[in-house]
């Protein structure tokens, strides 16, 4: 969750930029806007869709994560104390997987809310604070791990000096690849074999080549823009956030971007029935955007 900044109010109006390459009208309705499911949270963040298409998200002040139901289009508690948790993703077994960063941990919620603590640090040191994570089909792990000193921690010593991107494998060792100057939201695919991270302080987000279980190619500047959290449809667009929501295409070209009448806009995924509908964290509330594309599987 990055600090949140003021920004001024703008109108629930879509701005194409610099389409060249891509035809929008087939992306998006243009009589269409993100419609506000519901304002009742502190800060929200972390979207990931279950297989059936709910979506669920965090309330990371208030310790909560609810989720989306696209059937009722109602917002329903799931967990009332998660760990603090931010960014989630669910793994290859339907698990959600929690960055929780409140004792600088990584969770596995069951369907039936068990958690089980699966990460509590790094070579004996605390984590700064899991920030998102992006489970790959073999059981493995990416996450970041910024650090946003939060108000709720007590007694917090900074262990680890680095910000880096880690890698969990199926059997439970954690790796670092890379450091950045504040990593932040992480997104892959196993369809496009890419994996995608941004440096929001930086102002950069990056891609790498997947070329096996934890091992990647040499990063590669993407665009110039960092983004909270990230999304990809499956033409490969990348969906990054911070004032509304941004898409770039398959060259780092921003291509669109959705105002959101928020002062923050944390993260965003697909979801819904057909998973072709954006679901978008934004500040103290949450929207859905009904799109003529879906996300990648």
């Amino acid at each position: 969750m990055k600090n949140i900044w003021k920004i001024s109010s703008v109108g629930l109006v879509f701005a194409l930029i610099n389409c060249q390459s891509v035809n929008y009208s087939k992306m998006f309705y243009a009589d269409v806007q993100p419609e506000k499911v519901s304002d009742q949270f502190s800060f929200t963040e972390g979207p990931s869709s279950d297989q059936k298409g709910n979506v669920y998200f965090t309330d990371q002040p208030n310790d909560k994560i609810y989720y989306w139901d696209w059937k009722t289009n109602k917002v329903i508690e799931f967990l009332g104390k998660s760990g603090r948790a931010n960014g989630t993703h669910f793994d290859k077994d339907g698990n959600l997987i929690t960055c929780s960063d409140d004792q600088g941990e990584i969770w596995k919620i069951s369907k039936d809310k068990t958690v089980e603590v699966i990460l509590k640090g790094f070579e004996g040191k605390r984590l700064n604070g899991p920030n998102d994570v992006w489970n790959d089909a073999s059981g493995g792990m990416y996450f970041t791990d910024p650090l946003y000193k939060r108000d709720y921690w007590v007694d917090f010593k900074q262990e680890i000096s680095h910000k880096g991107l880690y890698y969990r494998t199926k059997e439970g060792k954690t790796i670092r690849l890379e450091t950045f100057t504040q990593p932040n939201g992480i997104v892959g695919s196993e369809v496009f074999k890419k994996l995608y991270i941004s440096d929001i302080d930086a102002g950069k987000t990056y891609v790498y080549d997947i070329l096996g279980e934890g091992k990647l190619s040499e990063r590669r500047l993407f665009c110039e823009m960092g983004s909270d959290g990230m999304t990809l449809d499956k033409h490969g667009n990348l969906y990054l956030t911070g004032k509304g929501v941004h898409v770039f295409n398959l060259k780092g070209r921003k291509i669109y971007h959705i105002p959101i009448e928020e002062e923050w806009t944390s993260n965003v995924t697909f979801g819904g029935e057909n998973n072709d509908v954006l679901f978008i964290t934004a500040s103290k509330s949450v929207y859905i955007l009904p799109t003529k594309v879906r996300g990648v599987e």
